[in-house]
């Protein structure tokens, strides 16, 4: 062959279908933040919004039973006792968030379980109820040698 006549050699890209699908994880990532909003955090950042909310909540309760001086004492017992659930709370979670994972991992897996149990004994029982009771079978009618008796 000739110079003239070969075609160039085409760089190949080694990482080229890493990329493409890094590109496509991307994408789908996207387009799902878009529809269903952001992914949850680890499980130690939930426990921390449930905290916080479960707090905030706590902070803003009146009661209207108690009187306008008596309820001023008691949201700051609460907002005390907010105070010091935190201050408990938070440093555990923060020492300890790949325990809320695997707990939280574990407590997925107990679900999984539960409910293949739960899906295969309802299948089971709705099969049942949709299925003609099976015929009984004839008693063998044998002789004392083992010999079947035909008594028809």
């Amino acid at each position: 062959m000739s110079d003239a006549t070969e075609q160039p050699a085409h760089q190949v890209d080694a990482d080229a279908w890493e990329k493409a699908c890094a590109e496509d994880l991307d994408a789908e990532r996207a387009r799902r933040r878009a529809a269903y909003g952001p992914p949850p955090g680890s499980a130690a950042e939930e426990l921390k919004k449930l905290v916080d909310a479960v707090t905030d909540k706590l902070s803003s309760v009146q009661a209207p039973f108690l009187g306008s001086v008596a309820q001023g004492t008691a949201e700051q017992v609460a907002k005390q006792a907010v105070r010091q659930v935190r201050s408990v709370v938070e440093p555990v979670i923060d020492r300890n968030s790949d325990v809320f994972d695997h707990l939280a991992a574990a407590g997925g897996e107990l679900l999984a379980a539960y409910r293949s149990a739960v899906e295969g004994q309802e299948r089971r029982w709705t099969q049942r109820s949709q299925e003609p009771e099976p015929p009984a079978p004839k008693p063998k009618d044998e002789g004392p040698g083992g010999e079947h008796i035909d008594l028809d």
